[in-house]
């Protein structure tokens, strides 16, 4: 398994470095289901340390856990708290469905663009501003998942949405945090 530490802004020490791999090994050796890889990724924004992990799961799952704190480890150690109860409960919720995945999830690609957020002030042709800035383009992957699963990734990287091709049918589906508290599925007709 393959664990990525960097820092922005600032040098993470190698006593540091070392204690932070160890701990995260330990981690994942403990309540995760093979892991594939591992990002851990330090910023520092005025007085405070910000802690971002990122596991990558062979089942294609990506659990994600966000901390910040006034030292580094400390930080690292609030983020790897939050990241191991995403884990156990990601774990006791596929052994309570016994719906164990056997086999890796499957991508396809999209390309996936950045827009501006609000239309040129200097455009003075009403066609022009309808047609957006492209400030980049990057590649998107895009996972075959079943509806619990889908709902199971988003839990645990925190998002508020995810795109995803439904597994019984094949076609693009969306679930999303509602503002109620809820979550919603959208799945359009054929």
């Amino acid at each position: 398994m393959q664990i990525n530490i960097s820092a922005r802004q600032f040098e993470i020490s190698d006593n540091t470095r070392n204690h932070v791999k160890k701990d995260m090994q330990a981690l994942l050796e403990k309540v995760a289901e093979r892991p594939t890889s591992a990002s851990i990724t330090f910023n520092r924004e005025a007085n405070q340390s910000h802690c971002e992990i990122t596991v990558h799961l062979s089942t294609g799952l990506t659990p994600h856990a966000k901390s910040k704190a006034y030292d580094v480890l400390p930080a690292f150690d609030q983020c790897s708290d939050k990241l191991a109860k995403q884990l156990r409960r990601y774990k006791r919720k596929l052994k309570n469905h016994h719906n164990e995945r056997t086999t890796p999830v499957e991508y396809s690609t999209a390309v996936s663009s950045v827009l501006a957020s609000s239309p040129q002030e200097d455009s003075t042709d009403e066609q022009e501003n309808l047609k957006p800035v492209i400030i980049a383009e990057m590649e998107a992957r895009i996972p075959m998942l079943t509806v619990g699963e889908a709902v199971f990734q988003m839990e645990l990287a925190e998002s508020k949405m995810l795109l995803f091709r439904n597994q019984s049918h094949g076609r693009v589906n969306i679930v999303h945090m509602r503002d109620d508290g809820n979550i919603g599925w959208i799945d359009p007709d054929p």
